[in-house]
């Protein structure tokens, strides 16, 4: 039976908090989607607390990591984390991978606290309330008005996840449930809403939504159609690559696709100008710094590294600045037949949402996507170094075919931007995956010696 009795009033979240917060606090750095793992969480504080529906508290935490508030009296340093929290006396034991644990005292005591996602009942509540638009506190949930959600359909919590949690209702629908919120919409939100509004068919628009206005404006979760029959451009290239099979007529159609997801948002969001090159140099040259301090690794290519950024304020400036993806590469990918779809315009989550939402030079996109080409050649060994060129060259002329401009003629913009790309791979495989490091620490060598 769920316990009821003990929820809280949305008057006072922290004076009844203190019961979870050491639970929260051994938890949440096992969470994959916690940026925190390389550092103690040294306080927790509830930002918002709302009854959701009885049994599951909707929470906005933050999580922080030391240091000295901020002016204007903002907490210090730390992240803001999203969470659903399923509150049971005698929680089923299917729910064991989702449990937190037992409260000990408080007005919560002689509950179990979980993740109300890995909860089918909650899972299906949730859907009812965007199905629903209303408010629950501080909570905004609302919809397409042109688009209708059935009822009863069956939820189930991907397992592939990692900076977001994302469920599948009925092989229909996909909810997309941020954990790490910064103030804002959220990317995933305004660019797939506004690519439809284009006409633009390789994006799914936004079927609802909900968001908050407490403790400050933000985007907490996106309803979207679910391709039910596609795959991922990961898994297709490393069947591809398993099999022998060439890919390089799937990477030309990929290039296409690309092109026409940023000529979309090229019309959908105003247009930059080119130009900018020497604050972007200055800015991947700042990142390098940061995460070779991080990485001992990267020390002894610097040189080479910052040569490749430096040579961007000579370099042909490229095309104009625009909203772009942000973090495009094989697993944001989807084919369904023979179309390609483009999907998590979320962009880097551990970059600032001012920053993800703002122009950027389209070659960015081009340098993450060629990028993943050589993850997935360095998947199987012998590593096939063939394979992953005649893909980045198909890609490359497949967007150039579209596109009416050829990447491949904008190098030194090109080997700029793929380098800051392999510099953030090896501070996230460092951080998160260090067997995976070798993988962009053999290209850093390259970009760095060669500048190939």
């Amino acid at each position: 039976m769920t316990k009821t009795a003990f929820l809280l009033p949305r008057s006072a979240p922290a004076e009844h908090m203190g019961s979870l917060t050491g639970l929260l606090r051994e938890w949440l750095p096992g969470q994959r989607w916690f940026a925190g793992k390389d550092r103690p969480v040294t306080d927790l504080g509830v930002l918002s607390m709302t009854e959701l529906f009885p049994g599951c508290l909707h929470v906005l935490v933050h999580a922080g990591h030391g240091g000295v508030p901020a002016p204007g009296g903002n907490p210090p340093a730390g992240d803001c984390y999203q969470l659903l929290l399923g509150v049971r006396e005698n929680p089923s034991p299917r729910l064991g991978r989702a449990l937190i644990g037992r409260v000990r005292d408080g007005r919560l005591a002689g509950t179990t606290v979980y993740d109300a996602l890995h909860d089918p009942r909650a899972a299906q509540l949730l859907l009812e309330r965007l199905r629903h638009p209303g408010t629950a506190g501080p909570l905004r949930f609302e919809s397409d008005a042109s688009q209708q959600v059935p009822a009863g359909l069956v939820p189930r919590l991907l397992d592939a996840e990692q900076s977001n949690s994302s469920l599948v209702y009925g092989d229909e629908y996909i909810l997309k449930v941020f954990r790490r919120i910064q103030p804002g919409v959220n990317p995933d939100l305004e660019v797939p809403g506004a690519l439809a509004r284009q006409g633009c068919h390789r994006v799914p628009a936004p079927v609802a939504w909900f968001r908050t206005t407490h403790p400050f404006k933000a985007t907490l979760g996106v309803l979207q159609p679910y391709l039910r029959d596609a795959s991922d451009g990961w898994t297709l290239a490393l069947d591809a690559l398993a099999s022998g099979d060439d890919f390089t007529a799937q990477a030309r159609a990929l290039g296409r696709a690309t092109a026409d997801v940023h000529l979309a948002l090229a019309s959908a969001f105003p247009v930059g100008a080119p130009g900018e090159n020497g604050r972007t140099a200055a800015g991947m040259t700042e990142r390098l710094t940061a995460a070779a301090h991080c990485v001992p690794a990267l020390q002894p290519f610097v040189p080479g590294l910052r040569a490749a950024f430096a040579a961007l304020t000579t370099c042909d400036p490229g095309p104009p600045a625009q909203r772009i993806h942000g973090d495009l590469h094989l697993g944001q990918v989807l084919r369904a037949g023979r179309e390609w779809f483009v999907i998590d315009f979320e962009g880097e989550p551990s970059r600032p949402l001012t920053e993800r939402r703002s122009a950027h030079s389209p070659v960015r996109d081009i340098a993450g996507m060629l990028r993943s080409f050589d993850y997935a050649a360095r998947q199987r060994r012998p590593w096939r170094p063939e394979w992953a060129r005649r893909c980045r060259e198909a890609y490359c002329a497949g967007y150039a075919a579209r596109a009416g401009w050829d990447p491949r003629k904008k190098h030194g913009l090109l080997r700029a931007y793929e380098t800051d790309r392999a510099v953030y791979e090896v501070l996230y495989e460092a951080r998160h995956r260090p067997d995976w490091l070798p993988v962009p620490m053999a290209a850093i060598e390259r970009l760095a010696v060669r500048g190939d």
